[in-house]
């Protein structure tokens, strides 16, 4: 609408000034009066082509533009955004890349410390698997001697039955054997039993 007036008022402007320049140029020529109004009347006719056609090039051609130039805007703000999504993650992937190094560093150390650490356990259990290797020993050890201290005093009482009893045959012969049985037999006459 704000456009309109100014394009009306410059056509108007023209095509007056076109019209007295038409005027002027054919009085100066001196050529016929019919022939000077058939080169208005083309004037005119040229002038009222070209007020259509810019109307309707000023009715037009502004939304289309505007459209273009909301395309372009709403373009240039998605790059914007795009571009600052893009040094927004090229700066945290520095600073990631920045610490990289003291990340590794600290794993090494964590690393390294849960392997003295284990170390340290698997020593503790070694030695407490000793000590509990030398208490079943030990005791092994002094249930075998127990259970030879036994078969060694089994062994002992029955050489010493046996040395007895060879002794025994070898003194004992069939007169001592009756001499006491007959003093086994006079005890019991004496006993009140």
């Amino acid at each position: 609408m704000t456009l309109r007036k100014p394009i009306l008022a410059s056509l108007i402007v023209c095509g007056a000034s076109l019209f007295f320049s038409v005027s002027t140029y054919a009085a100066e020529e001196g050529s016929a009066p019919g022939a000077a109004a058939t080169e208005i009347f083309k004037w005119i006719n040229f002038a009222i082509v070209a007020a259509v056609l810019l109307w309707v090039l000023a009715k037009k051609l502004p939304p289309v533009f505007r459209g273009n130039a909301l395309k372009i805007g709403s373009a240039i703000t998605s790059a914007t955004a795009a571009k600052a999504e893009a040094d927004r993650q090229l700066t945290e992937a520095e600073q990631r890349l920045a610490g990289l190094q003291d990340e590794v560093r600290a794993l090494r150390e964590e690393a390294g410390r849960d392997g003295v650490a284990e170390a340290e356990r698997i020593h503790a259990m070694a030695k407490s698997d000793a000590e509990k290797i030398d208490v079943a020993a030990k005791a092994e050890i002094a249930a075998a001697e127990r259970a030879a201290r036994m078969e060694l005093k089994a062994l002992a009482a029955k050489l010493a039955v046996d040395g007895a009893e060879s002794l025994l045959a070898k003194q004992l012969t069939p007169q001592t054997q009756e001499s006491l049985i007959a003093g086994f037999v006079k005890s019991l006459q004496g006993s009140p039993n």
